[in-house]
């Protein structure tokens, strides 16, 4: 079988843990060439037995050597926007890291260009975004039922995510901790769940507020904070920090919050409440769902699965999905390698679009902007100028 050549543009170590993914699920795959000045996700690479293959100087460079069957984009996401369009421009089928984009105005300048080339015959290459819980069985599970009425109308959710330490000072050493080149926490972390929860209420944010800061990982903490877990290995410093990274936790030029909690109201009066803490000694992602006929809980860490009709009172059916990994991601990754090989190869619709991607970034982005303010956010003409963007996209003559 002929291997799907594929170009790597930021070879980081979660575009790393993709590609080790996709040859774990039996990916006919080369990876032709990759561009990074400092390719920590080399190691991931070598072993599930990956060669590097060739070292571009450049994205322009790599994409002049193509043809590729895929370019994957594992840059910083502050370059998710110009390496997204590069690849685009070239013709090239996408698959980008999560977030989609970084910034309002690059959604809506994103938006705009999607649409246009939608318009087009044919359709232009097509743009696969990592949000890989939309391939966790657990989640999938969860939509089909809500989807099939069992909970009735939803009526509220109440979500968390809550990271051990050695996550969370992960988060605060690596380049995730600068705005400048990761937009927010939540926008890095959490881009995830506010597309799966804007899936399941059905509509989007009408208004939004959030509380947030730093706390935890503050240079006044630095000289009282427990290093040492009680089994005498150090806490923080478990993981390369990677491109541009901090030697301390605690004592780096980290500019994003480390907790942070989000209130939403949806335009069909559903109603969220979401509350993330990056340094926990119980480590929880997990949904509440309350509908008018039933209510079920997704715990996503222990890949477990809870749901009793309202008027019942009979055991609730527990459902455990099995394949528990030390990043929670619960055989998402594999299942996510599927579902690309099947869109590329077969036609298949991937779980997400672009445009799901887009909106729940800009759903992040405006709870960052309410919790800046200190007021409560009126998404209405956010959601305008975005429509307007997706609409104004000239139709082609072609």
């Amino acid at each position: 079988m002929t291997p799907y050549r594929i170009g790597v543009i930021g070879l980081g170590q979660r575009i790393a843990h993709v590609l080790g993914a996709m040859a774990e699920v039996g990916w006919p795959l080369e990876l032709a060439g990759q561009v990074d000045p400092a390719p920590v996700g080399a190691p991931i690479l070598e072993r599930f037995g990956i060669p590097m293959g060739r070292d571009f100087a450049s994205p322009q460079a790599l994409l002049a050597a193509g043809p590729y069957d895929l370019v994957m984009i594992g840059s910083p996401n502050h370059l998710h926007f110009e390496h997204i369009g590069a690849a685009l421009d070239a013709g090239f089928p996408v698959f980008a890291e999560k977030p989609i984009v970084r910034t309002q105005a690059e959604s809506l300048a994103l938006a705009s260009r999607l649409a246009q080339a939608s318009r087009r015959k044919g359709g232009g290459p097509p743009l696969f975004i990592g949000l890989v819980m939309r391939s966790m069985s657990i989640v999938r599970d969860v939509i089909r039922r809500i989807d099939a009425g069992e909970l009735g109308e939803v009526i509220s959710i109440d979500a968390t995510e809550h990271l051990p330490p050695e996550h969370g000072g992960y988060l605060a050493r690596n380049w995730r901790r600068r705005q400048a080149w990761g937009g927010s926490y939540l926008l890095d972390k959490v881009c995830h769940d506010f597309d799966i929860f804007g899936r399941l209420a059905g509509a989007r944010p009408r208004r939004v507020a959030s509380f947030g800061g730093r706390r935890i990982f503050t240079v006044e903490r630095a000289e009282i904070a427990p290093r040492i877990w009680n089994d005498g290995e150090a806490a923080y410093a478990l993981r390369d920090a990677g491109w541009m990274g901090a030697n301390d936790a605690f004592q780096s030029d980290m500019d994003v919050t480390d907790h942070q909690t989000a209130m939403v109201e949806y335009e069909n009066q559903v109603r969220l409440s979401f509350h993330a803490n990056s340094h926990v000694g119980l480590s929880e992602r997990r949904w509440y769902v309350a509908g008018t006929e039933g209510t079920l809980i997704a715990d996503l860490v222990r890949n477990r699965l809870m749901v009793r009709p309202a008027l019942s009172r009979a055991k609730p059916e527990r459902i455990d999905f099995g394949e528990r990994t030390k990043d929670a991601h619960n055989g998402a990754d594999q299942s996510m390698a599927r579902d690309l090989l099947a869109s590329l190869r077969d036609g298949a619709a991937f779980p997400v679009t672009p445009f799901d991607s887009l909106e729940a970034g800009l759903t992040v982005m405006a709870i960052d902007e309410a919790m800046a303010s200190g007021e409560m956010l009126d998404c209405r003409p956010m959601w305008a100028r975005y429509d307007a963007a997706v609409a104004s996209a000239a139709p082609s003559r072609s």
